[in-house]
């Protein structure tokens, strides 16, 4: 990793418009990745994760989806202006990004290499021979065995495991600067899900790709990222390098995603640990922390006001009323 800034997200808001009401999915989130970072992103399902990212590859459907506020900045340009040729340069060919569920992300009646040899030649200009060479070549990166015969299969052919590796491989085809893995693993077995988070590391690696891996455990990013962001309700509670977040979380709802993790080390009949309550309604949230009805440290302040952000230093900053009245 190194000090260049490739992507800046400035306070990006994007709000659904329903009729029961506005869903403040994403809500003023803002953060910073670096060449060769691999930056997690953490949280329940319903916290803003997916839609942080699909507002980066300008991938929310309108309607009723809207990015109604911010700034994204690719290399300093904002992409929220640039017309669609621009975006469909970048997207896919600077910024590419794999989903979770394989399975459903390839389009079923095309062969695998109709589908990586496009995308190869759309952002490469490559020939069609060149490109299939090419697509041969990530795929065996990517362990696909028989690749020279395979590559002409379909994707039912292929199990859900292959299937996400092909679209690792075609992810990385185009040499993007930036690969956003929304859950990878989550579609996957148990045993399938290492390999997975192995293969990402080590082709991003090889390629010098950043990288913002979504999912909604702990445990997957504690061997894989250098920073963290922990989200709920659509805004960030917490965020710092991943030995900060894991030997010192602050945030009630960082050590109560760390503690609802299995460890071997503790004893079998120790009951796990779970956030009590559910996620909020986004809709027409009030301006005060979301998380006061689920915390065990709640008080009246947090039920009236948003919290400031309090940072400890090293890029360790959270937002809760606890840690900014010890801090004044």
């Amino acid at each position: 990793m190194t000090n260049e800034t490739i992507l800046e997200v400035k306070n990006i808001q994007t709000h659904f418009f329903t009729d029961e009401g506005v869903v403040k999915a994403v809500n003023d989130v803002s953060f910073v990745l670096r060449k060769g970072e691999v930056m997690g992103i953490v949280g329940e399902s319903g916290s803003g994760k997916s839609v942080t990212n699909l507002s980066i590859m300008n991938l929310v459907q309108s309607p009723p989806g809207k990015i109604v506020g911010g700034e994204i900045l690719f290399h300093g340009e904002n992409i929220l202006k640039m017309d669609k040729k621009q975006i469909r340069a970048i997207r896919g060919g600077k910024i590419a990004m794999i989903f979770q569920d394989p399975m459903t992300s390839l389009n079923p009646f095309l062969k695998i290499s109709t589908q990586m040899i496009e995308t190869i030649q759309l952002h490469q200009g490559l020939s069609k021979k060149d490109a299939l060479k090419k697509a041969i070549e990530m795929l065996t990166l990517a362990g696909i065995p028989a690749v020279e015969s395979r590559i002409n299969c379909y994707p039912h052919q292929f199990s859900g495991g292959m299937c996400q590796r092909v679209m690792i491989a075609m992810g990385l085809s185009c040499n993007p600067e930036i690969l956003i893995a929304d859950e990878p693993t989550s579609a996957l077995d148990v045993t399938i899900q290492a390999q997975i988070l192995d293969l990402i590391k080590d082709l991003t690696a090889r390629f010098g790709t950043a990288v913002i891996l979504i999912t909604h455990s702990l445990g997957v990013v504690a061997g894989m990222c250098d920073t963290i962001y922990v989200m709920y309700a659509g805004k960030v509670v917490e965020r710092g390098n991943t030995a900060d977040i894991f030997e010192s979380p602050k945030h009630p709802y960082t050590r109560g995603l760390i503690e609802s993790v299995p460890r071997l080390d503790k004893k079998s009949r120790d009951r796990l640990f779970s956030i009590p309550g559910q996620p909020p309604n986004v809709i027409d949230l009030p301006p005060c922390c979301p998380f006061f009805p689920r915390c065990t440290e709640m008080k009246e302040k947090c039920k009236s006001a948003y919290p400031p952000e309090t940072d400890f230093g090293a890029g360790h900053i959270i937002t809760c009323w606890n840690y900014v009245e010890a801090n004044t």
